[in-house]
């Protein structure tokens, strides 16, 4: 893959129609970039009912108008609230029964969760786990999850909160419903993408920031993405963490003058520098995990992923709930990296969690 643009290809819902047809199905984070491309196409093939859950009224507020724009609204029944809320996921779960379920909400901005740990790991994490326990509870078919490059080798709390909802899911697979996590790359021009930075900054006439001259990512369009989602359904062993196939990563100093080249700008290329849970390349895959052969043709690859059993998860998950109520943010970042070790917090979080120490004792 050159330094530009990644090539799109055809989405793949036609290949999984047959699945989503007459299914009553729930979208998480559905008013999001991903959430409401993918609401889109799930629309197209006809589901029963379509669950739409988001946090954002304005959000939800667009997709339900969009979908009634498109006529597409009468299948469409839309949840204000959040993954958090257990008595709104027990409500859905019991009056909607879906049987499959696309978790695609999360907080995602790297710089933003550094100073949000708390909110990282409440949102990430533990509402992962309420939505994955109420979709065992009510026998749920099939439950496929979001998940991010930035999970692997962790330098972000938003990283590492993401790699421990891919444990949340490993360690309870083994039971009647199909589960995965699919990790995408960067998402070409989604809410908060640099590449909707540039554009912006382009417009005022730059500069054009960049973290680093080397600083590279992985990307992919929108259509790739809903696709990659979508293909998660093929038949699999239940729990198991799928990869696009992503081709070479871009350097983002290279993208941005591509696009200057584009919009025929002047504006400058100005190096900043890394922030606080910012890496400088992404990885796919970790030390510790192994690709598993398959059919070359297959859009997601298998990941073999190292995970703990039910129990360990389960009593981290409890510790971790008693950190985020209390606030307690030395406990908080024990448990991570407890059940991370690849993960060391950035300088900004061990700075807060002594100086909350030093607090304690004064």
């Amino acid at each position: 893959m050159n330094s530009h643009l990644p090539p799109g290809h055809s989405s793949a819902t036609s290949p999984f129609a047959g699945r989503i047809k007459g299914a009553r199905i729930l979208v998480t984070g559905a008013g999001g970039s991903i959430g409401s491309a993918l609401v889109h196409e799930l629309q197209a093939c006809e589901p029963s009912s379509l669950i739409l859950l988001d946090h954002s009224e304005f959000a939800l507020y667009e997709l339900q108008r969009g979908l009634r724009e498109s006529g597409r609204e009468e299948a469409a029944i839309c949840v204000l609230g959040s993954t958090g809320d257990e008595a709104l996921l027990t409500s859905i779960f019991k009056l909607h029964r879906p049987e499959v379920v696309f978790h695609t909400a999360a907080f995602k901005h790297v710089p933003l969760l550094e100073r949000n740990p708390f909110a990282a790991t409440g949102n990430n994490v533990l509402g992962t786990y309420a939505l994955l326990q109420a979709a065992l509870e009510y026998g749920v078919d099939e439950f496929v999850q979001l998940s991010t490059d930035k999970a692997v080798k962790p330098h972000s709390i938003m990283g590492a909160s993401k790699r421990i909802a891919e444990l949340v899911l490993l360690a309870h697979a083994g039971g009647p419903a199909r589960m995965s996590a699919v990790r995408l790359g960067n998402v070409w021009a989604s809410q908060g993408s640099v590449v909707t930075l540039f554009q912006e900054q382009i417009a005022r006439g730059g500069p054009l920031t960049v973290t680093h001259p080397d600083a590279s990512r992985f990307f992919m369009s929108m259509e790739d993405a809903v696709g990659a989602i979508l293909a998660a359904l093929e038949p699999r062993s239940g729990g198991t963490v799928l990869v696009p196939r992503l081709g070479e990563p871009v350097r983002i100093v290279d993208l941005a003058r591509r696009l200057l080249h584009e919009h025929q700008s002047s504006a400058a290329v100005e190096f900043t520098e890394l922030r606080p849970g910012d890496k400088l390349n992404e990885s796919l895959l970790s030390k510790r995990e192994s690709v598993l052969p398959e059919d070359e043709a297959n859009i997601l690859r298998t990941v073999a992923s190292p995970a703990p059993d039910t129990a360990t998860l389960t009593h981290a998950i409890g510790s971790l709930r008693r950190a985020v109520a209390s606030h307690d943010l030395d406990a908080l970042l024990g448990i991570v990296c407890g059940l991370v070790p690849e993960y060391t917090p950035s300088l900004i979080l061990k700075e807060s969690a002594q100086h909350a120490l030093l607090e304690i004792h004064a």
